[in-house]
């Protein structure tokens, strides 16, 4: 089994070789190219990993757009980097991980310091930098990984970035809800054994998660996109956290695996 996954992992190294150099130069240039490279990438490392990606709804056209969603697994980068040209909101750490880390920062991630909340105004002005350019930006609402289970609580603090991409006018940002669910492996449903396999739970090491996903059976993950909200001066950041997280709630409890027969919809 670790044949397997050192066979992937050869496989992604030879895929991402010709493309770092690419990526780091339409970044340094401003090529449209920086942002659907990317997509192209994590969609041959699905590919290349076995996990098939089935969607319901889309990605809204409004700008500027925040995206939250829950948070399960560090393969829900690659999953969601597959879906569209998108930038990260990610924990500091990531910055600092091997190969992930290059790869979050050639993707345009903007890295929080969590213990440090004297840096919050810093990150939310950068976030909304880029959403006033058009960038559309995904938040993981938890701030942290969650048991693909259960959903935990989401935090306001960021959702503030939004709410300054307007710049004080009139028009509004929007925030929309996604929801992403482990549904099967190797052909069987995932029940809460087979989920700790999926799911990266807290202080679990990332080489040993790493392994034990690509050395094992193909897996189906369902997307559930939701409806923007619009997100003005009038509306107050705590009341549309809960609104988000009570969303994201129901997209993952309504995600149905019969759209797996197709790889996108």
């Amino acid at each position: 089994m670790r044949l397997k996954a050192l066979c992937r992992i050869v496989a992604v190294g030879l895929l991402a070789l010709p493309l770092i150099p690419l990526q780091w130069l339409a970044v340094r240039w401003n090529w449209r190219l920086a942002r659907g490279l990317p997509v192209f990438f994590h969609r041959c490392v699905l590919a290349i990993i076995g996990v098939k990606v089935a969607v319901t709804g889309r990605e809204a056209r409004e700008r500027p757009l925040l995206i939250v969603a829950n948070h399960v697994s560090w393969l829900d980068i690659v999953v969601l980097g597959s879906l569209a040209p998108l930038s990260f909101i990610a924990k500091s750490e990531v910055a600092g991980w091997p190969v992930i880390g290059l790869f979050a920062r050639l993707q345009r991630s903007i890295f929080i310091e969590r213990d440090r909340r004297h840096k919050t105004g810093e990150v939310t002005a950068a976030i909304a930098a880029r959403l006033r350019a058009g960038d559309a930006m995904l938040l993981f609402g938890e701030g942290t990984t969650s048991d693909g289970i259960h959903i935990l609580p989401f935090r306001s603090a960021l959702l503030g970035a939004a709410r300054e991409a307007m710049g004080g006018g009139d028009t509004p940002a929007f925030v929309q809800p996604l929801a992403l669910r482990y549904v099967r492996r190797g052909g069987l449903p995932i029940g809460r054994g087979a989920m700790k396999e999926v799911a990266w739970i807290g202080d679990v090491d990332l080489a040993p998660h790493l392994i034990g996903v690509l050395s094992g059976p193909p897996i189906d993950v369902v997307v559930n996109w939701g409806e923007a909200l619009a997100y003005d001066t009038a509306t107050d950041r705590k009341v549309l956290t809960r609104k988000l997280e009570g969303d994201v709630r129901a997209l993952a409890r309504s995600v149905d695996p019969a759209p797996l027969a197709r790889r996108r919809g």
